[in-house]
């Protein structure tokens, strides 16, 4: 035949009705329809022989589903800036929405065209709460990669706080009393969530903490013996600047890095941090499942996962003055 090859067609070569082959072809034992075993051995005798393959856009289409999900990301993912960060979250929405036998429509040229696919994964270190709210009040579903500041919108995120606070008690456990936190503290909601954690952590340790921005000049950290940081690329500059003004990490001061780079290119730092590890493929991977239960119909979900902290060899136990 020069033509695809229909499921009409293999009913008339086989002398069976379309509805046959349909059940054949889905294997479905709960049809209600009894197929004699050579009558369905001779429908997929005739599938093998003419290659034919199942019109997948038919089939979506009588399921009023495209078995399409969309991905948008509010800033760009693929420029060798951001590449090597947003690649893990990428490789797990791929691999699951395999699993699940659905298709990726990468959109962009705007949010807007959203309805194309069936649902959509939304990425971006920050997306504007008016953003937000037209994506919920547009009643299409979608899931954000990452935490958002809204009661309303179904996420998948990394528990940043926990993570944070986690990696504090540890200094804390070492003798320390001073803690500095660098960098933005926001408006992100993945740096809000460190910034919180780190502070609430020292509360209730009741040590002293303060907040720093990047270009703090070093002499205000004089005092301080654990450095939180908030930028991991910025780690090997802060140690070479902490060496320059007499200072050896982890000797005179410890530095803990919150998370792993965003800038690819960076350059590394001479000491293997402590730090900790986002989940980045795993909250692809479950963004999927997230936004396939909401297109059948399931309840919205926030869900944060735990970050694995890797101990390193920059965070030692404080020394005080004397002992330098």
């Amino acid at each position: 035949m020069g033509r695809r090859v229909t499921q009409r067609d293999i009913a008339r070569m086989t002398g069976v009705s379309q509805a046959t082959v349909s059940v054949v072809l889905n294997d479905r034992a709960d049809s209600g329809v009894r197929i004699a075993p050579e009558t369905r051995q001779r429908v997929l005798d005739a599938i093998r022989a003419t290659g034919y393959v199942a019109d997948v856009v038919g089939r979506r289409l009588a399921d009023r589903s495209n078995r399409i999900l969309g991905v948008f990301t509010y800033e760009p993912v693929f420029p060798s800036t951001t590449a090597d960060f947003y690649h893990p979250f990428l490789v797990g929405i791929e691999q699951r929405a395999e699993q699940v036998g659905c298709d990726l429509l990468l959109f962009t040229s705007g949010p807007h065209r959203m309805r194309l696919a069936d649902g959509c994964i939304v990425l971006g270190r920050s997306i504007g709460k008016d953003e937000l709210a037209r994506l919920v009040g547009e009643h299409h579903p979608f899931v954000s990669v990452g935490r958002r500041d809204a009661a309303d919108v179904p996420y998948v995120g990394a528990d940043y706080g926990a993570a944070t606070a986690e990696l504090v008690a540890k200094a804390v456990a070492r003798g320390h009393r001073r803690l500095a936190y660098v960098g933005t503290g926001g408006p992100a909601e993945s740096h809000l969530d460190r910034l919180r954690g780190f502070a609430d952590a020292c509360l209730a340790a009741g040590v002293h903490a303060t907040h720093e921005r990047r270009d703090v000049p070093l002499e205000k950290l004089e005092d301080v013996t654990a450095i939180f940081l908030e930028e991991p690329a910025d780690a090997a500059e802060l140690i070479a600047a902490l060496r320059h003004h007499g200072r050896e990490v982890p000797r005179d001061v410890s530095v803990v890095v919150l998370g792993e780079p965003t800038r690819a290119g960076a350059t590394p730092p001479p000491l293997d941090v402590t730090r900790f590890r986002t989940p980045r493929r795993e909250m692809g991977w479950q963004a999927v499942d997230h936004l396939v239960d909401l297109v059948g119909g399931q309840p919205a979900r926030q869900t944060l996962l735990a970050c694995e902290l890797v101990a390193g060899e920059t965070l030692e136990q404080a020394r005080s003055r004397r002992d330098t």
